[in-house]
């Protein structure tokens, strides 16, 4: 296939925060050295922020350094954390409030703020356009281009107007090839090229398994009497057993608003457990409930996280391309934080990058980027907070909470040993024979509700007809292996109803919606056949989240 090319200096996959910084630090270099340098960014949503979703409690330290006077530029962080609570939740009816003093200190969120991710990618990237940032919107980057030596030389975007059977309709148009000296992997956590990456050059060979947790968000209006600024509340422990690690969240920010959500590890091991449910269930909690009741439901979604740590990181770098944020893993877990740190090691990228452009030898590529990651606050940071996943993976949620208490409030992060967790999250389900059945109260429909009403809020769309991009590496697979052994997880484990079992012709089979699906990739990582594989839809494809 014929295919037009561009020449960059710099290619970027992914307008999230940690490729925007980037890009905006590059630039930011680039007219300091009284450069030209191109840089281009390509993002698989229709705008910047409508793929992106998190929490979010935002610790501003690398904002501090990107922009020093982001407040003078209104970048949309203007709710700072007045109040600070944690919850152990015993029960539905049942809580203990855990005193201040007591809350792991990294969870801590003073001189933090509650905002909108996707807001704050938004205006990224509106920084980044002013400075003369090639943004390609609707492009989502589908395959990765390599020389004879194997070296990084670009990407090529996803062809559009591609039939569901494979063929060309009137509206096809080929992907471009993007080339660059250098590219720049930000797709977020399990990024469809950069998992390529990472399993081609053995990347994570020497690493623990990367671990994950799905989280499902939603925003409600709720009563004004109810609405208190700046509170960030966070849960520990029901619905969830112990050993079965999660939590959830609530914050308050402007306009009455607030966003709740729960986290729940991918590395459960009961395959009737279903997130969303548990989710569903845990608003019933008095601590939750009597906040969002009266209130209305505005918008939901859904992201897997990387939650692995220091140990789980791969090695960053191959000629050419480099790895960045949560496409490599670099969510502290200890604070379930990674905007931050992804912001940073974006900016080290691009610093690392910068000194290679300005030598004079256009063949050499090598960069000191992971030198630098290793010299960063960044890198310290997740040292000190190393044991704080394997800890509640080896302890439970209880007694890993409390290990938690002792190494970073008393030890500082310091004690002399590093915990390790091997197995990865998919090989973690026991079978049916082996498990508890769980029933779910049916949603009430006005704290709890269904998948599909759930989604439609998520205003996902998918053009119909296009190659479904939720893969089966063999389609025997969930019939003949998954239903008889863990009674096909993947109808529990997806949040966006995109999997079912049916009765087709006197037979069960397996439907994929793919319409349905919000991008959150927890079938890429929890299948436990590892089976399914999501690859780029579509330009535009997904989600269109508004505030989340």
């Amino acid at each position: 296939m014929t295919r037009e090319s561009m020449e960059f200096d710099v290619v970027i996959v992914g307008g999230g925060p940690s490729g925007l910084s980037a890009a905006i630090r590059l630039a930011q270099i680039s007219k300091e050295q009284g450069k030209d340098w191109q840089i281009a960014l390509v993002e698989k949503g229709s705008e910047i922020g409508l793929h992106v979703i998190s929490g979010a409690v935002v610790e501003p330290t690398a904002l501090n350094e990107l922009f020093p006077n982001w407040k003078e530029m209104d970048a949309p962080m203007t709710t700072e954390v007045t109040d600070d609570e944690f919850h152990y939740l015993r029960s539905q009816e049942k809580s203990i409030k855990v005193p201040h003093m007591f809350i792991p200190s990294p969870m801590k969120n003073d001189g933090n703020y509650i905002i909108s991710l996707g807001n704050l990618s938004k205006w990224l990237g509106e920084q980044a356009e002013n400075m003369g940032i090639n943004i390609f919107p609707g492009f989502p980057a589908s395959e990765i281009i390599y020389d004879e030596n194997n070296q990084v030389k670009g990407i090529i975007t996803q062809d559009m107007g591609v039939a569901a059977d494979g063929s060309e309709k009137g509206s096809f148009e080929p992907g471009y090839e993007l080339l660059a000296k250098h590219t720049i992997f930000s797709e977020g956590c399990r990024g469809h090229l950069g998992k390529q990456l990472i399993e081609k050059f053995e990347l994570d060979k020497d690493s623990d398994p990367q671990h994950y947790g799905l989280g499902i968000k939603e925003i409600w209006q709720i009563d004004d009497d109810k609405s208190k600024l700046g509170k960030v509340v966070h849960t520990l422990g029901w619905p969830l057993n112990n050993h079965t690690e999660g939590g959830g969240f609530l914050y308050h920010f402007e306009q009455g608003k607030v966003a709740l959500g729960f986290i729940t590890a991918l590395n459960y091991d009961n395959p009737y457990l279903s997130p969303f449910e548990e989710f569903q269930k845990w608003k019933h909690n008095p601590i939750i409930k009597n906040i969002i009741e009266g209130g209305k439901r505005v918008s939901y979604g859904a992201r897997a996280m990387n939650k692995g740590g220091l140990q789980s990181l791969p090695k960053l770098e191959v000629p050419g391309a480099c790895l960045i944020g949560c496409e490599a893993g670099f969510l502290n877990p200890a604070k379930i934080k990674g905007t931050h740190t992804a912001m940073k090691t974006g900016m080290i990228a691009a610093e690392s990058i910068a000194q290679n452009l300005l030598k004079d030898d256009t063949n050499d590529v090598a960069t000191n980027y992971t030198q630098d990651i290793q010299n960063s606050w960044v890198y310290s940071e997740l040292k000190k907070s190393r044991n704080f996943e394997p800890a509640l993976n080896k302890f439970g949620t209880f007694f890993g909470a409390a290990y938690t208490f002792i190494d970073q409030n008393i030890f500082r992060g310091k004690l002399p040993w590093t915990l390790h967790n091997t197995k990865p999250d998919y090989a973690c389900l026991r079978t049916v024979s082996e498990s508890k059945k769980i029933d779910y109260d049916k949603p009430d429909n006005k704290i709890s509700f269904d998948r599909l009403s759930s989604v439609f809020l998520s205003s996902t769309n998918h053009e119909e007809d296009q190659p479904c991009h939720l893969q089966l590496k063999d389609s025997s697979i969930p019939i003949d292996k998954n239903l008889p052994q863990w009674d096909e997880p993947a109808q529990r484990y997806c949040p966006a109803a995109v999997y079912e079992i049916v009765e087709e012709n006197g037979a069960q089979s397996f439907r994929i919606n793919a319409q349905n699906c919000v991008h959150c990739k927890t079938c890429d990582i929890k299948d436990p056949s590892q089976n399914i594989n999501w690859v780029t839809p579509e330009g535009g494809g997904g989600p269109n989240y508004s505030n989340m």
